[in-house]
């Protein structure tokens, strides 16, 4: 025990040295992190300067809360439609005749067959429609996406199953969250929250948000963008063109119906500035197409092709030269947020369904202040009841656990501003107890160092078997507790996760501090001191 050499010594301090660096941050003013972050050269990474301070949850800095419900009925409508074109393209491809269309009932699809049709043919392929439903984890469920019946002689009916309805919906919902977070994400808003909550509802809070309307814009907005050819020709039939409203002037533009290329073709899009310094949409096509798009410019050299946002032309430039390159930029007025939100929209997706607000809560700034100071005066309170008990009941080995356990709430501050971790109410209860479990190690060992020397041992045994005999114990324990923290982290959503991230991170350096520090101070006050017993 007492061959702690210089490197770990070393080691140690500068962990401890560190653990106060980056904590810092968070007793400045942004004006002063941003100097800090700016008196760094440039090649230095920005995710290695101590300039974060601990992003605040919701319940602690305010924010916006919105509870939004997703149109399940329009969710049934789209599969009955997409089902009504599965059933024509089977009937077409068989050349199965039909008396009238296809029509749709709610859920249901059916068909009236024509007296010379093949009805066991058309019963056999519209039967193939009907799937098993199951996914990769759970498999099969025995349950199937549609119910293909024959109420009446040559009268096929397709029924989408309970079952199809709700997977449909969870599938739907798992997409709109994720097309949400895009958005947020690359919105800038920091560390947002969001989960579901029931069959079609989800949660998303934004803390330090304070405008509703505008995270309610982003959220809902279509960003439907086509690539369509301008129909300048007077000799093209109506009935391939359409008219569009046209953003430049407040008038109209004619286009071609058939749209080449899509949204969901682009493989980014940005903000940026034109030649004319006027905020544009920088965007670039994935290899398919970049191809189509090439194709398509240099065959209409000359022409324009319109550029086509929520059914509304907002650019329609000349093509001049083939752009082969796969890239290009959107004008259309832009401010620089426009151009920003843009392109957000661009790059996160459109949205499967549209969400509705049920509920909206802004949280003011006073009752996260009010939080704040309930959480830190906590905390110091454990924290000063918990010295104060190791100071009077183990002495100067009290004082070395202390200094341990200082280091141990800066080490979690430190890692929480370092990886970006929110700071939540609950992970402050999350670093309380840490408190609790780091000397709990401290005192396992102390406790065994008591016993080993009432049993005989020297003091340098004694010592000795303090550290090694416990060991095991605090390993065993912590290693559950990060077991436990980790599913928490895992299967838990908001204020869960909170304190799951403060258990995970204070179980991590309970080990560091209590174990290694604690061993490296005992070793240097007994080369010092040359003591002959236990001061405690």
């Amino acid at each position: 025990m007492l061959k702690f050499s210089k490197f770990k010594i070393i080691a140690v301090l500068l962990l401890a040295i560190a653990s106060v660096v980056y904590t810092l941050p968070n007793l400045w003013t942004e004006a002063t992190r941003e100097q800090v972050k700016a008196a760094f050269p440039s090649w230095v990474p920005a995710a290695i300067i101590p300039h974060r301070a601990i992003p605040l949850g919701l319940d602690l800095q305010g924010g916006v809360h919105l509870l939004m419900e997703a149109d399940t009925a329009g969710i049934v409508r789209l599969r009955a439609n997409v089902l009504q074109q599965d059933v024509r393209r089977v009937l077409r491809e068989n050349t199965i005749p039909i008396v009238g269309g296809v029509g749709v009932s709610g859920r249901s699809v059916q068909v009236r067959l024509a007296e010379n049709a093949n009805r066991e043919l058309a019963l056999s392929k519209l039967r193939e429609l009907s799937v098993p439903i199951g996914n990769a984890v759970l498999g099969q469920s025995g349950a199937r996406t549609l119910i293909v019946e024959e109420p009446e002689p040559r009268l096929i009916r397709l029924t989408v199953t309970d079952e199809e309805v709700r997977d449909q919906i969870s599938r739907i919902m798992a997409q709109s969250i994720e097309v949400v977070r895009r958005r947020i994400d690359d919105k800038g808003i920091k560390e947002p929250n969001l989960q579901r909550q029931g069959q079609d509802r989800i949660l998303i809070q934004m803390p330090g948000e304070r405008d509703p309307e505008r995270i309610k814009r982003l959220v809902n907005a279509e960003a439907q963008l086509e690539f369509r050819m301008v129909a300048d020709d007077p000799g093209i039939p109506e009935a391939e063109t359409i008219v569009l409203p046209y953003s430049e002037g407040g008038g109209t533009i004619r286009v071609f119906r058939r749209a080449e290329i899509l949204g969901q073709d682009l493989a980014s899009a940005r903000p940026g500035f034109g030649q004319n310094g006027q905020p544009v949409v920088n965007f670039q096509f994935n290899t398919r197409a970049a191809m189509v798009f090439g194709r398509l410019t240099s065959e209409n050299v000359g022409r324009r092709f319109a550029m086509v946002l929520d059914g509304k032309v907002i650019s329609a430039p000349s093509i001049r030269v083939p752009i082969t390159g796969g890239s290009g930029y959107i004008e259309g007025n832009f401010t620089p947020q426009s151009a920003n939100e843009l392109a957000v929209l661009l790059s996160a997706g459109s949205l499967p369904i549209k969400l509705t607000t049920v509920e909206e809560r802004t949280v003011g700034p006073g009752l996260g202040q009010d939080a704040i100071e309930a959480g830190k005066l906590a905390a110091m309170v454990a924290a000063a009841l918990v010295a104060g008990y190791m100071l009077l009941t183990y002495g100067l080995f009290g004082i070395f656990a202390n200094l341990a356990l200082l280091v141990h709430i800066l080490l979690i501050l430190a890692a929480m501003a370092f990886l970006g971790a929110t700071m939540t109410l609950p992970g402050i209860a999350g670093i309380v107890l840490t408190i609790g479990t780091a000397v709990d190690a401290n005192v396992l060992i102390y406790e065994r160092m008591r016993e080993e020397q009432q049993m005989g041992r020297s003091l340098i045994s004694a010592l000795e078997a303090g550290f090694n005999r416990a060991f095991a114990t605090i390993m065993d324990s912590n290693v559950t507790m990060f077991i436990a923290a980790l599913i928490l982290y895992l299967l838990g959503t908001g204020p869960v996760k909170g304190f799951a991230v403060t258990m995970i991170i204070g179980i991590l350096t309970t080990v560091i501090t209590a174990v290694t520090m604690t061993r490296m101070m005992i070793a240097l006050w007994y080369r010092w001191a040359k003591p002959k017993k236990l001061p405690f």
